[in-house]
């Protein structure tokens, strides 16, 4: 195993960047030296999260590439839409490896990219650079990348529930429907009257209908492992809890497939995989049961009435559908094994 990996983190004080700190404090590999916050510039990070208050790294007023590379080996981006576009290229050419948390450099092109997040894209040379880090489909092509583009919390479990059965023609890909549910913390720290307290409490709504981020990244990567176009319904809905995703998928199935050919499938396509479970006939994942992990659990249901499948899967969406998935790239593109400072059971209740 190589030695340890000075760590910089930029974005440091929204959920994902504090998340960052919290899972790295355990890792026996990776040393956080630095964070970065434009909002809390200069101030300790204990100061805004008191529980971080045995983490003790330098904190950065401003993101200056030279002094970065003089304190840190890796940067993790964990910035809003539009900044990272701006910020990686003098990340690498600093000498930095980088993987971004942010949704710049998931989409492959531009166009696709400025229609969907609204912003001004990342050049065209590092968006071919970034290699897509959803661990369990295309780990093998992280090994030994200095750039990764960290996958969506939405992405991540709708992905991981889908790309077996895409991949392997149990389902007919032109009839998928996602129906996806988030904690607030999806939202990010900042305030808004979407996420107000009495807006939100008792109250489940859908937002973004056909409309969300997310839309063009499910479908960029089940139209490659598919090797042709696939076109998603995606709907997307507030839950009054703070953490954690379902994702529940429908689709009709290909061929003669039954209950146990679909569990089969997919504990083959996880084998050794040590952050997917997989769940036996008639047991049905929930939110709390991967609270504060890096587990995604997937559970199955086929209908001979209807010849389809439902296929239910559940995240953590600040640790697998964020922190948590990029250190286990961090740890894949290191070489080292996947489930470093990641090896902790969920929370409950």
């Amino acid at each position: 195993m190589s030695e340890n990996v000075k760590v910089a983190i930029i974005g440091s004080t929204g959920y994902g960047g504090v998340e960052l700190i919290r899972l790295l404090a355990s890792h026996p590999q990776a040393v956080v030296t630095s964070v970065t916050s434009s909002s809390s510039a200069g101030a300790p990070i204990a100061e805004g999260f008191p529980h971080l208050s045995e983490i003790r790294t330098d904190m950065l007023d401003d993101v200056d590439p030279a002094l970065i590379k003089s304190k840190a080996d890796l940067v993790f981006l964990a910035t809003p839409a539009g900044v990272a576009a701006k910020l990686v290229p003098s990340l690498l050419e600093a000498g930095l490896k980088v993987i971004d948390i942010s949704g710049d450099f998931r989409l492959k092109s531009r166009d696709s990219y400025e229609k969907w997040y609204k912003k001004e894209a990342a050049d065209q040379h590092y968006i071919d650079q970034a290699e897509y880090g959803l661990s369990e489909v295309y780990g093998d092509r992280v090994l030994g990348k200095d750039f990764i583009s960290n996958p969506g919390c939405f992405p991540t479990a709708t992905l991981l529930g889908l790309v077996p059965a895409v991949q392997a023609g149990y389902i007919d890909p032109a009839t998928i429907i996602i129906d996806a549910k988030s904690g607030v913390s999806g939202a990010g720290r900042g305030a808004s009257l979407g996420t107000h307290y009495s807006e939100l409490n008792e109250n489940f709504k859908a937002y973004k209908v056909n409309k969300h981020q997310h839309i063009p990244e499910i479908e960029q990567v089940l139209s490659d492992v598919a090797g042709r176009p696939v076109i998603t319904t995606f709907t997307t809905h507030l839950v009054p809890m703070t953490r954690g995703i379902m994702s529940t998928m429908y689709a009709s199935i290909q061929g003669e497939r039954s209950l146990e050919d679909f569990i089969s499938l997919y504990n083959n396509y996880y084998e050794g995989r040590r952050f997917v479970r997989i769940r036996q006939a008639g047991s049905w994942p929930a939110t709390k049961e991967v609270w504060g992990s890096n587990y995604c659990d997937i559970g199955f249901s086929v209908d001979e009435r209807t010849g389809r499948v439902t296929i239910v899967s559940v995240i953590d969406n600040l640790v697998k559908g964020a922190a948590g998935q990029a250190i286990q790239n961090l740890n894949l593109m290191m070489g080292w094994d996947e489930t470093l400072g990641l090896q902790f059971v969920p929370a409950y209740p």
